[in-house]
């Protein structure tokens, strides 16, 4: 078993507007974390159907690892995920219930780079974070996200 943490959380109120740091982040089922670009509905894939559109995670971890094993260094608010983890294997919690704060989430699938991403930030990150480029999750329960917060299966 396992238990994470919160390492930081971001949230971008445009589209291709830069992340910003908070220390907490109301997560709002149905939507995503308040005062972010998809929890408004101005995401650049706010427009397009399915589920995981919510909430993104992203491990500290590889983001540390593309650093040591390319030039890549992209800071954690950089990679446009929400939330940054440490010691959460995202990739496991596909299909799987875990609670984040007060928040409960689930994971819908991986969320792979795209040239979206890789135009925002440089060459080489979509190759770089194949099958590390985080989590897409949705928000079952509602609840506060705080900065060192616990990550857990719920």
């Amino acid at each position: 078993m396992w238990k994470g943490s919160v390492h930081s959380i971001y949230i971008a109120a445009e589209a291709t507007g830069a992340p910003q740091a908070v220390s907490e982040a109301r997560a709002v089922m149905g939507k995503g974390l308040e005062g972010d670009r998809y929890c408004d509905g101005k995401g650049t894939f706010s427009a397009e159907p399915g589920a995981g559109r919510q909430i993104t995670l992203i491990e500290s971890e590889s983001l540390e690892a593309i650093g040591r094993e390319s030039s890549i260094v992209l800071a954690p608010g950089s990679s446009r995920r929400n939330v940054v983890t440490r010691g959460v294997p995202l990739n496991h919690l596909v299909g799987r219930n875990f609670r984040v704060g007060q928040a409960v989430l689930t994971g819908i699938r991986l969320c792979e780079p795209c040239k979206h991403l890789e135009g925002l930030t440089q060459p080489g990150v979509i190759a770089a974070l194949h099958h590390r480029g985080g989590l897409r999750a949705d928000i079952l329960q509602e609840g506060i996200i705080r900065v060192g917060d616990s990550v857990e299966e719920a």
